[in-house]
């Protein structure tokens, strides 16, 4: 798999227990973990894609433990080592790992589990709708849904 530069891929524990699953999400000792600005849940349904973003400032921390999404990130960063690069992950609990992605590179997602698709992201940064860049799907000449 191509990585980006400053993104990061960490494996998490996943444990099975006989009355209920635990799905580690994040310490402060972590690798990607900077600050804590707020944790939410957000979901998308199986085909749905939620275009590209890119945020200034802030530092996603994006774990599925429902589901499967598939992220694809491109770095237009100049000077960036990855610049143009794209890279494509697709994360459940198959594929337990928590995606670091840092402020400047653009992300979008798609829901790919048949039913309910969750995220967890851990910022560390509070919602700013300032400090965020959206774009349509057809802002670069990559398909989403491969």
């Amino acid at each position: 798999m191509t990585m980006i530069e400053g993104v990061l891929l960490t494996p998490l524990k996943y444990i099975l227990h006989p009355k209920g699953d635990v799905f580690h999400g994040m310490k402060k000792s972590d690798p990607g973990f900077t600050n804590f600005g707020e944790a939410y849940f957000s979901t998308i349904h199986v085909g749905d894609i939620k275009p590209w973003k890119k945020h200034h400032d802030m530092t996603l921390n994006l774990i599925v433990p429902v589901g499967i999404i598939r992220f694809v990130i491109h770095d237009d960063r100049v000077g960036s080592s990855t610049q143009n690069i794209f890279m494509s992950v697709e994360l459940g609990p198959e594929n337990y790992q928590r995606l670091t992605v840092p402020p400047g590179v653009w992300m979008a997602f798609e829901g790919i589990g048949p039913d309910l698709n969750l995220l967890l992201n851990v910022a560390d940064l509070e919602h700013d709708p300032k400090e965020v860049e959206r774009a349509d799907l057809d802002r670069f000449n990559y398909p989403i849904n491969r």
